[in-house]
């Protein structure tokens, strides 16, 4: 938070694609009044989460594999889930900060979000909360399995195919239906599905599964992930550690 440097290089790839928004703020959703633009806002904030949560905390984790801190950890009780813990705490609250600094231009440049009511407002930060605890955890099993940097790009391949099949950016429906079964697998999808319901009108819900928003199912499904993944993700550093 202290080093602008860091932070314009976290803000800025979101940055590109909302002045792609803005030029087609006229355009509308097909069938509705609903600008194509506002529409895909959510998709944008999401992707941040997966960015700059996930794929950031495994790029931390392989650092620190590299230059011993994680082995480091493992000296003190509770090392390695105090790490962990840490890690998550401290990604979790730079990717709060780019989403705040997104949303105020957001506010002013696009309109119909539902950024003015405090029931959305209380519902994006539990989505954003689930979804970073959800979601933090499969970045640091990532992040454990890189062992160098040239190892990166299968890390960010394999973010990118989990994005894919997640619908981030769009409905699920327009997935086929196998792949609409695996997507809703994934915390990605229910975090992508919690910003829209926090964010669009409630009119946008037909183009989802059920032709709902299906809050308790997110609710569910991003726990149970942030559960496993806080199982998990200790285990696998500690046999990283080992390693």
């Amino acid at each position: 938070m202290t080093n602008p440097g860091e932070m314009l290089g976290w803000v800025w790839p979101s940055v590109i694609p909302l002045v792609v928004l803005y030029t087609l703020r006229g355009t509308a959703v097909p069938g509705t009044n609903f600008s194509i633009g506002s529409q895909a806002i959510p998709g944008i904030l999401g992707m941040n989460v997966v960015l700059i949560g996930m794929m950031g905390l495994a790029m931390a984790l392989m650092m620190d594999q590299m230059d011993g801190t994680l082995l480091r950890s493992k000296a003190i009780p509770n090392g390695v889930t105090g790490y962990l813990t840490g890690r998550i705490v401290g990604q979790s609250a730079i990717t709060a900060a780019v989403l705040v600094i997104l949303l105020v231009p957001c506010a002013f440049l696009f309109g119909g979000l539902s950024l003015g009511s405090p029931q959305s407002w209380l519902m994006l930060i539990w989505v954003l909360f689930l979804g970073l605890i959800a979601t933090l955890p499969i970045g640091a099993v990532i992040g454990s399995l890189l062992r160098s940097p040239q190892s990166l790009s299968f890390g960010t391949l394999l973010i990118t195919l989990l994005v894919l099949v997640s619908g981030v950016f769009y409905p699920i429906t327009a997935l086929p239906e196998w792949l609409q079964w695996a997507g809703q697998l994934l915390p990605i999808y229910w975090l992508g599905l919690g910003m829209r319901a926090a964010l669009l009108p409630d009119s946008l819900a037909v183009a989802e599964i059920g032709q709902s928003w299906r809050h308790l199912e997110t609710v569910g499904v991003l726990g149970a992930w942030a559960a496993i993944g806080f199982v998990v993700a200790p285990i696998v550093l500690r046999r990283v550690i080992r390693r």
